[in-house]
């Protein structure tokens, strides 16, 4: 029987604008800077929630990502000044679990949506960690987002 996953309060929205050096010959955003974009979306979400890398490594863990997809709306093109919302997504489970939304910062239309899953990794043993640290409990009571 699958536990249902309860909808997330939990999200940061970061601005960012299109260089030049992520676009190919057309103008166009290369795809694979749309990992980057989330990855700079997760460090965001870090930040205002006390999730940040630094500290989880601190507490003896990485989290490296198992799963990672996106889904192409519309291209991102040279100067433009989207924004990315990363959502957090509850889960019994040992992981972090995020979705993505690229999209205008004005218009809100919609370029780009993706999801994330990542693991905890002890740092010293390189084990996969199949209950979540103590940590992450303490840090889903505080925030309210235990399934």
């Amino acid at each position: 029987m699958k536990v249902m996953e309860r909808e997330s309060t939990l999200s940061a929205v970061k601005p960012f604008e299109i260089r030049f050096s992520e676009v190919d010959s057309m103008g166009v955003v290369w795809h694979g800077h749309y990992a980057k974009y989330f990855e700079d979306a997760r460090e965001e979400f870090g930040r205002k929630y006390d999730l940040g890398y630094l500290m989880m490594y601190a507490k003896g863990y990485f989290e490296p990502l198992v799963e990672l997809s996106f889904k192409y709306k519309h291209p991102l093109i040279y100067g433009m000044k989207p924004e990315i919302e990363v959502v957090y997504r509850p889960t019994l489970a040992a992981k972090i679990i995020f979705d993505y939304e690229i999209r205008d910062r004005e218009t809100k239309e919609v370029f780009a949506t993706g999801h994330s899953v990542q693991v905890f990794m002890d740092k010293n043993t390189y084990e996969l960690v199949l209950s979540s640290p103590d940590f992450y409990e303490e840090w889903k009571q505080k925030w309210e987002v235990n399934v």
